[in-house]
């Protein structure tokens, strides 16, 4: 009986890792599980692009017209003698400036008519004006 409890004493030649490996395999199920059910978000029907990659930054302005008639330029409030400058400045630098419009739907519409003006004045073509789409 001392021999058999000897034995079970030993020293272990080897390190069982089979338990280790089976956690590992459940983390990592988890783990992609999770990662997937988190960035799948709201499906959207996306727009197609040309294969090719553009090197160039997206150099699109665009003007906010809020409910208060506050007139943003990207993230930015500016006043329109403020924005008359700014457009120049990007419409030298860049000639085929791209400018999109969003205007709240409750304000008076000669906000608009005075960006579309100003628009026309600096000779800027691209231009565009931004709508919800309804739903039915």
């Amino acid at each position: 009986m001392s021999a058999s409890v000897g034995e079970e004493n030993g020293v272990y030649d080897e390190i069982n890792i089979t338990p280790m490996l089976d956690l590992a395999y459940v983390l990592l199920v988890i783990f992609i599980i999770m990662t997937t059910a988190v960035v799948q978000g709201i499906k959207v029907n996306l727009p197609k692009a040309s294969a090719q990659p553009t090197l160039a930054q997206n150099k699109t302005k665009a003007i906010t017209i809020t409910a208060d008639g506050t007139i943003y330029l990207d993230t930015f409030p500016v006043s329109m003698p403020e924005l008359e400058n700014l457009l120049r400045q990007y419409k030298a630098a860049d000639p085929n400036l791209p400018l999109i419009i969003k205007a709240d739907a409750t304000i008076q519409y000669q906000r608009v008519v005075d960006i579309l003006d100003l628009a026309g004045r600096l000779q800027i073509t691209q231009l565009g004006l931004v709508t919800q789409k309804i739903v039915k």
